[in-house]
């Protein structure tokens, strides 16, 4: 049997020398807000790595997952894509811009509004985003193997909890 011990991490550390300074401060947020930010920094370093195998960036890559999610045709106007990624919309024609001159999207006239224009996965886009899709899956499943299924479970669920609180706070500022 294993016997798990907990070591401080980085956070520990830091709230304790902030309990130091200033004893005043209630820095217990610091235990789920910094540690979130810290993962998503450490995550975010082993997903760039994993994409730069596949030439895309983690930008480009959720633009073609949103493509590829989206069911068939896989295509979406740029308005839905920015909206879905809660991007600008010069930031997503930078993003398609870059995926269409790797060949991996195609722009479309869009029948349903002659001004428009319809961004489609190639053939190439799609077997590219399928493997990296795959990969990333088992990445993420690499870094959660800290925890046990149930633990990922109920992590997931106060997550959840958290974002969709956040979520209604941003809605109604």
């Amino acid at each position: 049997m294993k016997i798990h011990t907990r070591t401080p991490d980085e956070i520990a550390r830091v709230r304790a020398q902030w309990k130091a300074e200033r004893p005043d401060l209630d820095t217990l947020p610091m235990e789920t807000i910094g540690r979130i930010l810290r993962i998503q920094f450490l995550a975010g370093a082993r997903i760039r790595r994993h994409l730069q195998r596949y030439g895309i960036d983690a930008g480009g890559f959720d633009v073609l997952a949103t493509l590829r999610r989206s069911g068939s045709p896989h295509r979406m106007t740029p308005t839905s894509l920015y909206q879905e990624l809660v991007l600008t919309s010069g930031a997503m024609t930078n993003r398609i811009d870059v995926l269409e001159q790797a060949g991996l999207v195609q722009r479309h006239p869009d029948p349903a509004d002659r001004r428009g224009t319809l961004i489609e996965l190639t053939k190439q886009g799609m077997a590219l985003v399928d493997r990296a899709m795959k990969e990333h899956m088992e990445g993420e499943a690499a870094m959660a193997a800290h925890l046990t299924k149930q633990e990922q479970r109920e992590l997931a669920g106060l997550l959840q909890k958290l974002l969709t609180g956040m979520e209604g706070d941003h809605e109604s500022a």
